[in-house]
């Protein structure tokens, strides 16, 4: 097989078979080089135009293959092609984050730290990707810049906010994506769409250069197509070394927090959580089903409104004053929303946060993760959101409800995907740990990863 046919063969592969290794696997036996990869690459794009209109803020094939000539060719990314989140400062360019409101905004000066450190690892930009509008959304609906499709149905949605980024994965466009998650941003359309999605601890990638939702949730991290892929990311990204992944299936200790978490769920969802889990004990794990008390504080206080409406809402008070008709309704309606919060309700809110967190880590002990369903339902209906408020909000409440209990908690937080056959739509299950405790839920994932792995 020629270069040209070997990259063009690699984009075909599902993601599960277009992982990091995969891609340095292939240049290392010469199946094609970075420069091959590259053209197959926007080939493709030009052979899915829907797709890549909807995904992509801009595609400039002459933008990549004038990165490749200036890549760090001993860099642990070399030549990778990662989209990028429409909310990150790319130096000379427009941070939109999927906004008209910013469209006309001053060209971006310099990289946000995270862009900088994945060019220095040799990482090609793949494009800026299409977002909810101002990340405010776990739905990944935008008209103005696109709502992409889902890869599995083309009518469902991929899930937001980083939307653009998760399907330029799925429909082989991208690598991997660089996106943000402030409620659940990287793991809800990672389980939408079939792909793993990492969202670290705060603290371990800056967020500097990244248009903010909420200053004191807003997370940066990956989403790629498997838990080795999203850890080598993350050391970049934290400039951690990379964690050494071990993922020979062991038994392990998980617990399913009873409560909240486990109500409304899709029939699909609920069977696919339960036959996960029953896989997961024939390979001798030790699965408990408990009540954790700081799931269900940090619940309760998502349930009161949480931090992510009362703080969006006052970093955009002058700007939603000012240009409120070049808002998504739909976005503009729950930023409205934020403007009554007093400041009592929200510090009522804030102040029992590292509480939580403590006790959080406390029940935890004795634990390898917390597993339950990412999100709650399958990936919606676009057609059933787009024209009916009610139903936009209800889904985006179930679509953000489990995963936001974490950010509040700043665990780390991955989200796997799981298939009950060949001819369902994946779910997501999610493990977490807390907070500063990523490289060991990498290395839990892994395992779990493996023993799932159909």
């Amino acid at each position: 097989m020629s270069g040209a046919d070997g990259a063009t063969a690699f984009w075909q592969r599902p993601p599960a078979r277009r992982r990091l290794k995969d891609w340095q696997a292939a240049l290392a036996a010469g199946e094609f080089t970075p420069a091959a990869a590259l053209e197959a690459l926007t080939e493709r794009a030009r052979s899915l135009p829907e797709v890549t209109a909807t995904a992509f803020v801009d595609y400039d094939p002459d933008t990549l293959r004038a990165g490749l000539q200036g890549i760090e060719p001993d860099g642990a990314l070399a030549g990778l092609p990662i989209s990028i989140k429409d909310l990150f400062d790319v130096r000379g360019e427009t941070t939109a984050a999927g906004s008209k409101v910013l469209a006309k905004a001053p060209l971006a000066p310099r990289d946000a730290p995270a862009v900088a450190r994945l060019r220095q690892a040799g990482a090609l930009l793949a494009g800026r990707t299409t977002m909810s509008e101002f990340a405010f959304s776990g739905l990944g609906l935008n008209p103005h810049c696109g709502t992409p499709p889902n890869p599995f149905d083309v009518e469902r949605i991929t899930g937001g906010s980083t939307s653009g980024g998760a399907a330029s994965i799925a429909f082989g466009l991208a690598a991997a994506t660089l996106g943000s998650d402030t409620g659940g941003s990287l793991r809800i359309p990672a389980a939408f769409c079939g792909l793993t999605g990492f969202k670290p601890s705060q603290a371990s990638v800056p967020g500097e250069g990244a248009y903010p939702l909420s200053p004191s949730l807003d997370c940066v991290g990956p989403i790629a197509p498997s838990v080795d892929c999203c850890a080598q990311l993350w050391s970049v990204l934290a400039t951690e070394p990379m964690p050494t992944l071990d993922p020979t299936p062991r038994p392990l200790r998980l617990a399913v927090p009873l409560g909240g978490l486990l109500q409304e769920l899709d029939d699909a969802v609920r069977e696919g959580f339960e036959a996960a889990i029953a896989r997961l004990e024939a390979a001798g794990c030790h699965v408990e089903r408990l009540t954790f008390e700081a799931v269900d504080g940090a619940l309760a206080i998502n349930q009161q409104g949480g931090l992510v409406v009362p703080e969006a809402a006052a970093l955009h008070r002058e700007q939603l004053e000012r240009a409120q008709a070049d808002y998504d309704p739909l976005i503009a309606e729950r930023l409205t929303g934020g403007r009554d919060i007093s400041a009592t309700d929200y510090l009522q809110r804030l102040w029992p946060r590292a509480g939580w967190q403590r006790c959080f880590a406390e029940e935890m002990s004795g634990f390898d993760a917390v597993l339950l369903p990412t999100v709650a339902t399958l990936p919606p209906k676009r057609a059933e959101l787009e024209n009916d408020a009610a139903a936009f909000q209800r889904a985006n409440r179930l679509a953000l409800r489990n995963t936001s209990v974490f950010n509040y908690l700043d665990a780390a937080s991955i989200s796997l995907p799981f298939f009950v056959s060949d001819d369902a739509l994946p779910i997501g299950l999610m493990l977490s740990r807390p907070q500063g405790q990523d490289s060991q839920l990498l290395q839990q994932a892994s395992v779990v990863e493996a023993m799932l792995a159909r």
